[in-house]
């Protein structure tokens, strides 16, 4: 039977103390439902002493009803000089009826001295005795070694001491937290190794990612022998961030062969990573890894030519293995691969070897030369392929002319945009006001194509983003903007470059109307 890593997520706990992360008590309660679905093994859900949102959270988790994964309440080892029956935090713990609680304890001789100034037979009274108070009241609990394996560098036996208190207190995991995340490999392994030979319960990793290898050191203890692994979806954290489990979970299932979730489930890692990013409002990174959109992107033509004729020349997995996707990419970097797979993903068929293959591939070296890309406009490059191709690429109207004025006092400006449509021959003049160039620009163009062109009523711009290339320019550099569009159902990205922003934004917009009506 394949060896089993049960994994803990401390997504709402270690990771809401990251940089820019805000959860409200719903975005905590969805999280843990998702992550329940996902299949991992253990839900940190908080720390009920430190906070009322965290109560509120674990008193509405009940209706959760979690089955695959155990609810766990953070905190940490009673006080010193206090019975752990009589310390408020302890007896917080309890009181939010979690099945499982972790808590923490002092791993390091040096901190017990500075930080807790407790002697060190004080500190391993303090975890033996919140641990059995814990146990005595029918808690599963998970201890963590707090600076674990700093402290293991600096005092292995007082530190293996630590571990053994909490051990025969009853605790039912014992974790290594490199809590610094400044160990290297080599240490994280060796301390699990001396854990596993003194404890007789599973052994644990908890890892962070200050000096990068909160990945490179979960699975150094796991290849040690640790058979439990916490971490955060997609790394976040205190400081740099936790060990990433949308990193972790592959590795150890798809590499090694070990088993941490459901093997369906595992289809649905890049669903998951990105519903997190979605409820803490980060835009996801496109570069992590297994994940990320960028994670099986393609772009040089060598690569792509070889990736369609064996995915394995430049893909590690199956994309679909971790449910994510191969992306080919247009570019001045391109080849006739390239744009035959970009046009097949966009549902158009193409022949490699066709002279339209080789006139659109000279057009986008062209454009992308200029200054035009079209990795996240797939709409104007569906358009620009039609066009090479004869399949009515151009869009069935013409803008003739516009102009844009902006009036108004200080504090209270606002633009007027005049158009001159051309539909079937036919010419109309549109006026409409707007927040600014752009959206006054948008909105005359709306205007005079929805009288045509009904379904176009449902198109919304939903993104506009703007980068000014060759800055050297100043103020007459070129422009380049990426508009997103949206009809409610769908979305596609269209762009538009000029030394005038208000030109290449029309350019951006007439590509996102003609792409609909295509």
């Amino acid at each position: 039977m394949a060896r089993s890593i049960e994994i803990y997520d401390t997504t709402l706990r270690d990771g809401s103390q990251g940089l820019g992360i805000h959860f409200s008590v719903d975005d905590k309660l969805r999280i843990a439902a998702e992550l329940e679905r996902f299949g991992v093994t253990y839900v940190e859900g908080g720390w009920p002493g430190s906070n009322p949102r965290d109560v509120e959270f674990f008193a509405r988790a009940k209706k959760l009803r979690l089955k695959r994964a155990k609810l766990a309440a953070f905190g940490s080892t009673r006080r010193k000089g206090v019975r752990a029956s009589e310390d408020a935090q302890v007896r917080g713990l309890l009181e939010v009826d979690t099945p499982v609680v972790t808590i923490y304890g002092k791993t390091s001789a040096l901190h017990v001295r500075e930080v807790l100034r407790c002697t060190p037979e004080e500190n391993l009274a303090m975890i033996r005795d919140t641990v059995a108070h814990l146990k005595s009241h029918g808690r599963e609990v998970v201890y963590d070694c707090e600076h674990a394996v700093d402290g293991w560098k600096e005092d292995s036996a007082y530190a293996v001491a630590t571990m053994l208190a909490a051990v025969e207190g009853g605790a039912d995991r014992v974790v290594l937290c490199d809590t610094n995340g400044g160990s290297l490999p080599a240490e994280v392994a060796a301390a699990t190794r001396a854990a596993l030979r003194a404890l007789k319960v599973p052994v644990g990793i908890h890892t962070h990612d200050d000096a990068g290898l909160g990945l490179a050191n979960a699975l150094a203890s796991l290849e040690a022998g640790a058979s439990h692994v916490q971490g955060t979806m997609n790394g976040i954290g205190e400081r740099t961030g936790n060990c990433d489990l949308t990193a972790v979970i592959p590795c150890a299932q798809l590499k090694h062969g070990w088993k941490c979730v459901p093997a369906a489930s595992l289809r649905r890692l890049t669903h998951l990573s990105r519903f997190v990013d979605g409820v803490a409002n980060l835009a996801p990174d496109p570069r992590r890894p297994w994940v990320g959109s960028a994670a099986f992107a393609h772009k040089g033509g060598t690569h792509v030519d070889a990736v369609r004729k064996f995915s394995a020349a430049y893909e590690h997995v199956d994309p679909e293995a971790v449910g994510n996707e191969r992306v080919v990419l247009v570019s001045d970097q391109s080849g006739r691969s390239n744009i035959v797979l970009k046009a097949q993903a966009l549902g158009i068929d193409i022949d490699r070897d066709s002279p339209a293959t080789a006139s659109a591939l000279e057009e986008l070296k062209k454009l992308e030369h200029g200054g035009w890309s079209f990795e996240d406009a797939e709409a104007s490059l569906a358009l620009l392929l039609r066009r090479h191709l004869g399949r009515s690429g151009k869009a069935p109207f013409d803008v003739v002319s516009y102009h844009v004025t902006a009036r108004g006092a200080k504090g209270s400006a606002y633009c007027e945009a005049v158009v001159r449509v051309a539909i079937v021959g036919e010419e109309s003049l549109t006026v409409a006001e707007g927040d600014g160039p752009v959206h006054a620009l948008d909105q005359a163009l709306r205007s005079a194509l929805v009288k045509a062109f009904p379904r176009l009523s449902k198109v919304r711009l939903v993104d506009y983003k703007v980068r000014i290339l060759g800055g050297a320019d100043g103020t007459a550099a070129k422009t380049r903007v990426v508009i997103r569009s949206s009809d409610g159902n769908a979305s596609w990205g269209t762009v538009g470059v000029s030394e005038n922003l208000v030109e290449a934004s029309l350019r951006a917009i007439v590509d996102g109307y003609a792409h609909a009506l295509a």
